[in-house]
Formats: structure tokens, sequence, C-alpha cells
């Protein structure tokens, strides 16, 4: 019998929305987190007040020891997300839209794998199902199969 070989990155993905503050920060800490990558486009939302910035970087690095990223070319245009919001397009035309948009974009061409590990990508969407972050994770996954993702 030959033994599977594990993944070599563990890539997981948070949104803050309907979390608060001991939920999303002991998921982060429970689950060995090094570094949250932000990938929203605006990152000083009231939505959540321990997530927006610079709050949420002070939080993660001098109370939890996490590292924080914000890379703000991952997040859907203003225009697109607009659009997906204002129901002129569907879900499967947005995925489709962001992904061309990411696939073509430096920020993700010449991403840094090595940060994912024990990463953690964030959003504002309560779940992953229809959200850019699970979009991303798994385009990120088509590049490097070592990478096994969680949502949290």
């Amino acid at each position: 019998m030959t033994k599977k070989r594990q993944p070599s990155i563990k890539l997981y993905t948070i949104g803050f929305t309907k979390k608060n503050a001991e939920t999303f920060f002991t998921l982060l800490e429970k689950n060995k987190i090094k570094v949250v990558i932000d990938i929203r486009r605006n990152n000083s939302s009231q939505l959540a007040i321990f997530s927006k910035s610079p709050d949420l970087s002070y939080f993660l690095e001098n109370l939890s020891n996490i590292k924080y990223k914000h890379f703000i070319n991952l997040a859907p245009p203003s225009d697109l997300l607009k659009k997906y919001r204002n129901k002129s397009i569907t879900w499967e035309q947005f995925e489709k839209k962001y992904i061309k948009i990411i696939k073509s974009n430096d920020d993700f061409n010449d991403f840094n794998y090595n940060l994912l590990k024990s990463a953690c990508l964030l959003c504002s969407e309560d779940k992953p199902d229809k959200c850019h972050r699970r979009l991303l994770a798994e385009l990120f996954k088509s590049n490097n199969k070592q990478i096994d993702i969680t949502h949290l």
C-alpha cells in the first residue's frame, strides 16, 4: 500500500461576516495561521469593527502573532462587484469575469507561493460558495497541486 503524500501547503480562507472578534481570532489561532492575506477591495469597512484597517493588522500582529498582508489587486474590481450586487450579472458571470481578470494580473502570476504556507485568505462573505476568496484559492491550487484548501 502506497502512503498518500500530504500537501505541502495548507491554505485557509475566512470571511468575517457573522463572526465576532472572539470567534474570528480563535479560528485563526486554532488553525495555526501565520499570515492573513486580505483580498478585499475595501479593507476599511465598518461592517465588523475588528476587521478594518489598520486595526486588523494591529490585532493580528500584536495579539495573535499573525502577519497581515493586503493584496488589493486580488480583489474583484469595484465595477464587477457592483454589477453582481445589483444583479445585473449572475454569480456564474461574475466567476468567469473575476477568473479572467485574476489570470491576467501580475500580483497573481508573480505570487510567492511560500507566502501561502499556513496562510488564510480574508474577505467579508460569511460562506465561501459565492465568494472570490474560494475562487482565488482554487486558482492558486490549479497552479500548485500541493495546496490543500480549508474554509473556516
